[in-house]
This record gives C-alpha cells, structure tokens and sequence, in this order.
C-alpha cells in the first residue's frame, strides 16, 4: 500500500488523482470527514467525475446523524484493501486523519465497544455545562496514554474513550494493540512551509464559500440535521450554521473558517512529524508559491520515482 500523508490543503488529493494517470490504482479516503453523505463542499470531498474516474473508498458512508467510529472506519478500510487487492491494483490511501492512517499502516486492532448512548447523553451534558476539562482530567487519570494522543478541545474523541473504558473496564491505549499490517507499505510526507499552507487553506477556503457551502450548510438544516452532532461540529460547518444563525457575519465566519484550519494545519504535525523516520517527506514550499498544476506537476514525478522503486 501507498499512503500520501500530509497537513490540510497541500496538495494530497490532488496529487493522487494525478498518479492515477500513470499507476492501476484505487483510492482508500482517511479523512474523518469525507465519510458523510451530503457533506461535499466543506470536506472538500472528491467531485463524482473524479470518482468515477478513480474509484475511491470509505467516502460516503454514513448520513451526518449516524454514529461513525475508528473501528469502523478501519473495517471498511480493510475491506478496501481486499477489494483492491482482489483487482490486482495499488491501494493509495490519502488523508489528513493521523488516527485512521496509522491504524491501517500499524496493524492496529481496535476494540468493538458499540456506542452507550445512556453514558453518552450523560458526558455530553456535563460537555455543554462547560464542563469539558473535567472529562479530559478524567481520561487523563484514567489513561495518561490515550490523553495523550487527544486534543483537550476535542470533546467527542474524549467521550469515546471514556465510553470505551466504562464499557470494558480496560483503558483504551492497552485495548489497541499493534499487530503490523501484513503488507508492505510506503508512506510519502508532503509538507510546505507554514506561510505557504496557510496561502493554500486561506484560498481553498474562500474557494469553498465560491462552491456554495453556505447553501449546502443551510440544506443540512432543513433536512433536520442539528448543530449539536458531531459530524456538524466539523470545520466550515459549524462556523457557517453560527452565520446561519445571526451569532457571527459571514465575513466573521470565513476568518474563524481560516483560523481554525490554520490550528488544524499544526495538529496534524503531531501525528505526521517531520522526524519521522517511516515517512519519505517532500519539501514542496518552492512549488506551492506557483499555481496548482505547476506544484502537482513538479511533485508528480518524485512521487513516480518513490512508487516504482516500491512496487518493483
């Protein structure tokens, strides 16, 4: 397997569709997001063109008020990889979601604990009394490990691990072992400097508002969708429901949309870091300062050049 790794917006996707043109390749999604159905726009989720072109998996696969868990994204990317695998191609997973890649390049085996919503309802209210850092002391007390790897601020990640170890009585860091994945697999790193990603979300993101997510983010909420779910707390759409809302302007909204990318951009390098030695980093900040096609088409063939040593 090929995994291209990487910050938010530069340039993953983009440089997979481009490989697709020289490689028998499919597409395995690791972005936390994209797994949504009618969540297109602020996912910056692949066109149907661009699926139908190179098949992609683990993209739409629940609706935004169903329950989505790291144990099921990893079935579903197994299945990927089987289904890949049985077509006699190379499975390319992309993505920005730390969590799911290393589970499927590490060989993790994760624990089926099936939501308890009863426990669930009863954390997420002591969540919205501002009571969040309580919970993240408790899991921290509970499994120093497992608060490690969480950010204090992500309040759903934190409830599923505290769900997990009152629902097996073990800590959640030792319920995940790493057994190695059985197969080989090239991981490819592409980082800018921090001036350039930022450049790169700041124009994707008004890029986004151009594509209509405010429409889209309005359709969500006349189809029922709340504000409250997870999938809805997700970057664009939580900040246009707040616009939608009369609690911010659209301008204010934008500048938060950025922000909160921007600190996005600098989490991800807590789980691809540049000293990483699994992971073959390409330094593209010269060529993200040029348009789209000039940084996909000076990259494209370093990629090339790492994937046929790979897979010859």
């Amino acid at each position: 397997m090929i995994a291209i790794v990487g910050p938010t917006a530069v340039g993953k996707s983009e440089l997979a569709l481009r490989l697709a043109q020289y490689f028998p390749l499919e597409i395995i999604s690791a972005d936390s997001r994209q797994v949504y159905r009618h969540m297109d726009i602020g996912t910056n989720k692949p066109s149907l063109a661009e699926r139908q072109a190179v098949p992609h998996h683990v993209i739409d696969v629940v609706d935004p008020d169903e329950d989505f868990s790291l144990a099921m994204y990893h079935q579903l990317a197994i299945e990927g990889l089987k289904s890949i695998e049985h077509k006699g191609k190379l499975p390319l997973m992309v993505g920005g979601s730390g969590l799911y890649v290393w589970s499927l390049v590490e060989g993790w085996r994760i624990p089926e604990v099936p939501p308890d919503q009863k426990l669930r309802r009863r954390l997420e209210a002591r969540a919205e009394q501002k009571d969040s850092p309580s919970l993240y002391w408790e899991l921290q007390n509970i499994d120093p490990a497992a608060a490690a790897r969480i950010d204090p601020r992500n309040v759903r990640r934190v409830i599923r691990a505290l769900e997990i170890y009152y629902g097996t009585g073990e800590p959640p860091s030792q319920l995940r072992r790493k057994e190695g994945p059985g197969f080989s697999t090239l991981v490819i790193g592409l980082t800018v400097d921090r001036n350039g990603l930022y450049r790169r979300i700041d124009w994707r993101t008004e890029e986004m508002i151009q594509r209509g997510l405010v429409e889209e983010v309005k359709q969500l909420l006349e189809r029922g969708y709340s504000p409250s779910l997870p999938s809805m707390s997700g970057i664009g759409y939580r900040q246009i429901g707040q616009f939608l809302r009369g609690e911010m302007t659209l301008s204010e909204a934008i500048d938060k949309m950025k922000y909160e990318t921007h600190r996005l951009a600098r989490h991800q390098y807590a789980w691809f870091r540049l000293s990483d030695s699994r992971i073959r980093w390409l330094d593209v900040s010269e060529t993200a300062r040029k348009d789209d096609s000039d940084f996909t088409g000076v990259v494209l063939n370093r990629v090339k050049g790492l994937i046929e040593g790979f897979v010859s």
